[in-house]
Parts: structure tokens; sequence; C-alpha cells
């Protein structure tokens, strides 16, 4: 008797074939409704300025509760859109930023090549801004993704050194106005503009000295070969000349002699005037060479002239870069740091030193009144656990000595009321001051990160920071190999 009943193995590998069956044709359709929901929920949120027109990006402002990126100028703000930051356990750390490195076509190091097309690096550690799929919440590695068009558009818009605030709560740039606050050099900007001027002229007359001592080396070569040409010529003539001379001493009649000496005549005037054309070669040979190494002196004191100018101009246009100023309450120091460079570290005095400052970041918006002025907005973050529990629950407002809420533009002017500023470091940093400069004071201090090729880099304690704790952190020349190898990528497509 034959058994019709179905081995059990045989009958899990038949439904589990069905199962992925049916799941292949329920999958595309599931993703493609999640990609229209999500296309339809990150394109609505997009918002740009259309009240006036927007200026160039000074600063972003990431706020981790409400996972939207906030883009100021100047005037305020420009752009908006949602993000998705880092998922539990891998949080986006909050903190103070600035970008460091742009690279539009991006893959990954440190997650299987995932692609991040328009990369702004935060951290040589592997933070970033980055395009990428937002499903409605936190869920990077502790990067910050943004809608693909936005990451495009942003990446467009922003250059290497915008300041970058991740923030733990709702927090907009404010106005601020405080004695403390340094202003720009007058009539700076000019002078820088007309050193570079002088630069460029200078660069233009090395050129035209060059040109002049190549074209002297060029033509005293030409008339070298020259010489050599005469005189070649006029010494196979003098050879010609010798050997009609001989002919003319063996001559045996009176016909020959005639016919020797009429050979010898016309051997004789043509070495004549080869010989004057090898004079006048040997003439102009001599003035050209004269005329070489005063061409070369000339271009040598262009050159010289050029890299002095050039020099000058550099200086000036560096002197002239923001200029970032950190304070830092836990270690009683004031840095300065230019264009990712370290260029003054001091000891500085902050009053009631046990008290918590907060973290705020004051930037120059742009100059007023004809460079005798700048214009300061303050983001304040609070100082972590100890001061949110003096500020709040919300950290916005809390009640100050006379029972008044204060603003985030009071606790600002407060903490700078603190700091006893070093005059003479005052006066060097007010001298060199411009658009974009900052000065953060902070409980915090300088976190590792900060390091070659950064800007300060200042993170919260009293916030997660899994994101970054997860991650190795290299050197900014390691990291410069280490991410930027080139690659051979096939076209993505989205």
């Amino acid at each position: 008797m034959t058994s019709n009943c179905v081995n059990p193995r045989q009958r899990q590998a038949a439904l589990r074939l069905v199962y992925l069956f049916i799941s292949g044709l329920i999958a595309p359709m599931a993703a493609g409704d999640q990609a229209l929901a999500r296309s339809s929920r990150t394109g609505s949120s997009i918002e740009s300025i259309q009240t006036r027109a927007a200026g160039e990006p000074v600063m972003a402002v990431v706020s981790l509760p409400d996972q939207r990126i906030t883009v100021y100028d100047a005037n305020g703000w420009i752009l908006r859109a949602p993000v998705s930051s880092g998922q539990k356990g891998r949080e986006t750390p909050a903190g103070i930023f600035s970008v460091i490195q742009k690279e539009a076509e991006h893959y990954s190091n440190l997650y299987d090549d995932a692609y991040m097309p328009h990369m702004q690096r935060i951290t040589w550690s592997g933070i970033a801004l980055h395009g990428g799929p937002l499903p409605g919440y936190a869920a990077s590695h502790g990067c910050i993704r943004l809608p693909y068009d936005f990451a495009a558009q942003l990446f467009d818009l922003t250059r290497v050194g915008m300041r970058v605030i991740v923030a733990p709560a709702d927090v907009a740039p404010t106005e601020v106005v405080h004695p403390a606050l340094f202003v720009s050099k007058p009539g700076a900007a000019a002078l820088a503009a007309t050193r570079a001027a002088e630069a460029d002229e200078a660069a233009r007359k090395a050129a035209a000295a060059r040109l002049a001592a190549v074209t002297a080396s060029r033509e005293a070569a030409r008339a070298t070969m020259a010489v050599r040409v005469a005189e070649n010529l006029k010494t196979r003539a003098e050879a010609q000349l010798a050997a009609a001379e001989n002919a003319l001493a063996d001559a045996n009649s009176p016909e020959q002699e005639e016919r020797a000496e009429s050979a010898r005549a016309k051997i004789a005037t043509k070495v004549d005037e080869l010989q004057a054309q090898w004079a006048a070669a040997k003439t102009e040979q001599q003035a050209k060479l004269d005329a070489v190494a005063p061409a070369r002196e000339a271009a040598a004191a262009a050159e010289a002239a050029r890299a002095a100018a050039a020099d000058t101009a550099r200086e000036l246009a560096r002197a002239l870069a923001p200029v970032s100023v950190f304070i830092s309450r836990k270690t009683q120091h004031l840095y300065v740091r230019r264009a990712f460079q370290p260029i003054l570290d001091m000891p500085v005095t902050i009053l009631d030193t046990e008290r918590p400052i907060g973290t705020h970041v004051f930037t120059a918006m742009e100059q007023t009144d004809g460079e005798r002025g700048m214009r300061w907005s303050v983001v304040s973050l609070g100082g972590g656990a100890a001061h949110s529990e003096e500020a709040g629950a919300d950290g916005r407002t809390r009640e100050g000595a006379e029972g008044e809420p204060t603003t985030p533009a009071s606790d600002a002017k407060a903490a700078l009321d603190r700091v006893v500023f070093p005059q003479d470091a005052l006066a060097r940093i007010a001298e060199t001051a411009s658009p974009r400069s900052s000065l953060i004071i902070s409980d915090e201090e300088s976190s590792p990160e900060t390091g070659r090729g950064t800007d300060f880099i200042v993170l919260l304690s009293g916030e997660p920071q899994g994101g970054i704790a997860h991650r190795r952190s290299y050197p900014a020349a390691q990291a410069w190999f280490r991410y930027e190898r080139p690659r051979l990528r096939l076209p993505f497509w989205r």
C-alpha cells in the first residue's frame, strides 16, 4: 500500500517557496507606496524664504527633537528641511561643528560602501550631512541625512567653514549687542583689495620679465648659431682659397696660370665677404649675449617682487579670514583658530568659576556702519545636565535674579559679563575680525575631534554621543587619505 502523505521537510520547503514568491510580488508595491509617502512627506516639508532674496548661508542649525535643519544667512532663515539623525545608541552628538570637507560623490568606508551623495563632513571620524532616505524619525548611524534634492541644493550654496550647530532643543540665532564682541578694523578690506591688485600687477610684470629673459636667451642662441654657420662657411672658403693658391703655384702654362688666378680671385672675394659676415654675426652675438644677463636679473627681481606681493596679499587675506575664538570654563583658557589652524592659546579669567555658564555661539553676521561695526547673533545651547537643571526643562527661559524670565540673548550677555577678556588678546582679535567670525563660550572643553583641518568642535557632555563614540578618530591627514581615495563607480540611480 502506497502512502499519499507528504514529507514534512518537503512541505516546509514548498511553503517557503510560495512565501518568497508572494513576498516578491508585494515588496515592490509596498516599497513604491513607502517611497511615494516619503517623497510626499519630505518634499512638502522643504521650505525656502520667499519674502526676500536669500544671501549666502552663514550657519545651519539642526534641531534633534524636531528632526529638522534650518539654514540662516545674515538676515534670518533661508532654507528648512526635515532630517534623519542618529538612532538610539548611535545618536548624532549635540554640539558645535563646521563643514570641514565637501564631496559630491561619496561612499562610506565605515558602512558597506553606502552611497552618501553631496556629503559635507563635520568631523574626521565620519559625522556628516548628506543625502539619504528619511523614514520620518532618527534612523542613521550618526550622520545627518537630508532629502536628496535638498542635499544637492545645500551643497551648491555652502562653503567649507560654514558653522553647523546640532542642538538638543529648538533654538535659533538671536541678535545680540555687547561691548566685548569685537569689531573689524576699518579699511582692512580695502587694504586687502589694494594689496591683491598690487600682487596681480606684480605677477603681470614678473610674467613679462620672464618672457623677456626667455626671448633674450632664445635670440642669443640664434645669434650663436648664425656665428657658427658663418664661421663654417668662412673656413670652407679659406680651404678653397688655399687649394686655388696651390693650383696657381702648380700651373705649367700661361693658360693654366690665368685660369687658376681667376678662380683664386673669385674665392678670395668670397672669403672677404664671409669674413665680413662672420665679423657682423660675432658683433650681433655679443650684443645678444650681453642682453641675457640683465634680462635674467630683471626676471629674478620681478619674480622676487611678485612673491613678496603675493605673500603680503595672502597674509592680509588670511588676516581677514573668519577667526574663531573659544573660551572654555572647564580649562579656563582662551583659544583662537583661523583657517582651521591654531594661532593663540592663553589663560582667561571667568568669574564664579563653579557656576555653569552654558554654551553660547556668537557669530559675526555682517559689517555695519561702513566697516566700523559688526552685527552679531547668538545661539545658546545650554550647558549639559548641570546647566539644564538650572535653566529648566525647556532650556529656553528661566527666572533671573529679580524673578524675571531670561532669554537666550540675556543668558549670552551674562556669559560675556563673566569673562575677563585680556585686553591685548581682544585688541589683536578685534583688528582682524570679519564676517563669519565666531566666539564660543562654553562649560565644555574642546573635543578631541578638534585638530588639524578643523575649526573648534565642542560636544555637549550632557547629551547622548553614541554616533561618535562608536567611531574611531583619525588625524586629518589619515582621514583625508582614508575617505578621499578615487573610486570607479557605476552611475547611481535614485
